[in-house]
């Protein structure tokens, strides 16, 4: 692990906190819980983090990016970082408000990802011939983007989302990852592999020759 000083606020894996543990186990960053009483957040709101120096990050996404800056591998590319804060950025500011639809006080009421939606059907023509979204292979792009999608069949009991076969396999293959498990727990991380396989989230096998 990568000793730093890192405090991270947050309840417990109903919220949307434990995004952040998953890409600190991913890279090997060491967190240590912080106590809600001392949360730093201006708002109260969780999660948010401390590290030496003064130093206060709140938001899930900003918290992932400065997590991502103290254990980024050393042979990340200029342009894998670059895309994998695009992304992580794309998550929060794209991605959230299709996967939770919110009334104008902030009360989520529904899931846009039971209509058709024209940058889901991007996405998912993106995964169509990779496993992952940056070049490379796993990085931190893909623990923002496949936590709001993973959030969906936990909140939304039920949601087919079959007609986006690539990112149901591509959500399996993230919530698969042992990491993500001990982040959210064995428990959800049972019941997402096995809600997904229902929806079609195997792995296509390519064939050769002819039969």
């Amino acid at each position: 692990m990568i000793s730093v000083s890192l405090f991270l606020f947050y309840l417990c894996s109903i919220y949307r906190s434990p995004l952040v543990n998953w890409g600190a186990y991913e890279l090997g960053v060491d967190l240590t819980m912080g106590d809600l009483g001392k949360n730093p957040h201006p708002f109260k709101q969780i999660p948010s983090l401390t590290d030496d120096d003064d130093v206060v990050v709140f938001e899930s996404g900003a918290i992932l990016q400065y997590v991502y800056s103290k254990g980024v591998p050393d042979d990340d590319s200029a342009s894998r970082r670059a895309s994998i804060t695009s992304w992580i950025s794309w998550a929060n500011a794209s991605l959230d408000p299709i996967c939770f639809l919110e009334t104008p006080d902030g009360k989520v009421y529904d899931t846009g990802l039971k209509k058709e939606n024209k940058r889901i059907d991007t996405l998912d023509s993106m995964l169509a011939d990779k496993e992952y979204l940056v070049d490379g292979g796993f990085s931190l792009a893909d623990v923002a983007v496949a936590s709001y999608l993973l959030y969906v069949p936990q909140f939304f009991k039920g949601i087919d989302l079959s007609r986006w076969p690539n990112i149901v396999a591509y959500m399996k293959r993230c919530a698969s990852r042992p990491a993500y498990g001990e982040a959210f727990g064995a428990n959800v991380q049972g019941y997402l592999v096995d809600t997904l396989g229902t929806m079609g989230g195997g792995e296509k096998k390519k064939i050769f020759g002819m039969f």
